[in-house]
């Protein structure tokens, strides 16, 4: 089993910037990608940026050039930079893992509050 657990988020002002950890434990495993998903009230999840461990990114159109999503391979964490943040980022950000352990799996954290308000 793998968990996941998010940290860093918070409330700040427009214009400012705020950083999320996503941590994968366990045993056994090897993980390909790690994801950042958010969804905000009413609304749907929606993928935020991907890190695979082959060195690849990937952002929504809505972030790129705002956020920064890296990853510390060694320690099975992912990092999300966020930079000059909006109103409409607010939301809870999930952390997804996929992995493998003889098969195929993904996992889920429990989401980190991100508010950007004045």
């Amino acid at each position: 089993q793998v968990q996941v657990v998010e940290s860093g988020g918070g409330l700040v002002q427009p214009g400012g910037s705020l950083k999320l950890s996503c941590a994968a434990t366990g045993s056994g495993f090897a993980i390909y990608v790690m994801r950042w998903y958010r969804q905000a009230p009413g609304q749907q999840r929606e993928l935020v940026a991907a890190y695979s461990t082959a060195g690849s990114t990937n952002y929504a159109p809505s972030v790129k050039d705002r956020f920064t999503i890296s990853g510390d391979d060694a320690k099975n964490t992912v990092y999300l930079q966020m930079n000059n943040l909006k109103p409409e980022d607010t939301g809870v950000y999930y952390c997804n893992v996929v992995y493998d352990n003889h098969g195929y799996y993904d996992a889920w954290g429990q989401g980190t509050q991100v508010t950007v308000s004045s």
